[in-house]
């Protein structure tokens, strides 16, 4: 139940990082058309703009890699045959991801303040839009590397058929 509700949730942001990937080819392609051709004069607003979506592309793809498991770790350990050293294995790295996306959720917090009090140059936006984007991203690196440890130990828990 709760991993389905997970997965449509992780749906849903797969589906959002593909808009704003769509949406960033606007501002890119307005200022590669400016620079290049002298079609169009040159907007900084763009510059501003294509930042703010590129910052949040990369937390939104960041968030999905902690939940399908493909953001990297670093083995310093052989692989074992030994499922309870598995478990251990991947206990410990979630664990680490799961600590640090508190960090970046409870610390993130005093930076969306700061970012809060502050407007960009040229198009006057609060920065808030994009300083969220980092204790929002703890939070769900912390949930989704939470539920990975439940669902590990739960599969260690029970034995494959395959194996029986």
């Amino acid at each position: 139940m709760l991993e389905n509700g997970l997965d449509k949730f992780c749906l849903s942001l797969r589906f959002l990082l593909g808009f704003l990937m769509a949406a960033l080819a606007i501002p890119v392609g307005m200022q590669v058309i400016a620079r290049y051709t002298g079609i169009i004069p040159v907007y900084l607003w763009t510059e501003e703009l294509s930042t703010f979506i590129f910052v949040w592309i990369v937390m939104i793809g960041s968030v999905i890699a902690v939940w399908d498991g493909t953001h990297f770790d670093v083995q310093i350990t052989p692989d074992s045959s030994n499922p309870l050293i598995v478990l251990l294995q991947n206990v410990v790295v979630l664990a680490l991801i799961a600590v640090f996306g508190t960090l970046f959720a409870f610390y993130g917090i005093e930076y969306a303040k700061f970012g809060y009090i502050q407007n960009s140059v040229m198009m006057r936006a609060n920065l808030l839009v994009t300083y969220i984007s980092v204790p929002i991203s703890g939070a769900l690196w912390a949930i989704f590397a939470c539920f990975r440890i439940y669902q590990a130990i739960l599969e260690y828990q029970t034995p494959d058929e395959a194996s029986a």
